[in-house]
């Protein structure tokens, strides 16, 4: 069963209460749907993936890394009892690279790609007056360069991220930053309004 996007955002609601957490699914959940435009694929499919690849780390936030339990295992354990197809839950697993279930689709490494990029995004957006409006890859990528800005995402893995994809990471930054100022207003990154 593919549930309806309010279907999925209503799963995204009952478990998660932060609003950044949820802002951060709706954001993977634009460049997924991007992503299948751009591949020829079910952007409905593609963007239920994305909308509910975290809706339970709130709740189970998975510190030790737990390949089968917490998150998102315990999120796949119940989107499988509301009988979601199992192609959206192995790429749901896939996410995260601590699961032992290895992303060989082209919707699970789309996943892995934008997942870590949206936050990084987001981040540079934050410290910007115009918030996503205007923001260019160059931008995106000297706060990459910069080890002490938002220290917790790895480089290394948005980099494999999107070579597994088989992406060009000039091009894929332009690209999710694209897909996110189309979702600006929802991501609360649509910067100040015009006086």
């Amino acid at each position: 069963m593919l549930p309806t996007r309010d279907e999925a955002l209503a799963i995204v609601h009952e478990y998660t209460e932060s609003p950044g957490l949820r802002r951060h699914m709706l954001a993977v959940e634009a460049s997924m749907r991007a992503y299948a435009r751009k591949y020829g694929e079910d952007e409905d499919r593609w963007g239920v993936a994305g909308l509910l690849h975290d809706f339970d780390y709130e709740r189970w936030p998975n510190h030790d890394r737990a390949p089968d339990s917490e998150h998102p295992s315990t999120g796949v354990a119940i989107l499988r009892e509301k009988g979601v197809d199992e192609d959206i839950l192995e790429t749901i697993m896939a996410h995260a690279d601590y699961t032992d279930v290895e992303a060989t689709t082209r919707m699970s490494k789309t996943l892995r790609a934008v997942d870590e990029l949206t936050g990084f995004i987001t981040a540079c957006a934050l410290v910007r007056p115009t918030r996503l409006a205007g923001m260019k890859t160059r931008s995106v990528r000297k706060k990459m360069k910069d080890k002490a800005f938002a220290a917790a995402v790895s480089r290394d893995e948005m980099l494999e991220n999107c070579a597994e994809l088989g992406e060009d990471m000039g091009e894929h930054i332009a690209f999710v930053i694209a897909a996110m100022q189309v979702a600006a207003e929802d991501l609360g990154l649509n910067g100040p309004t015009p006086g």
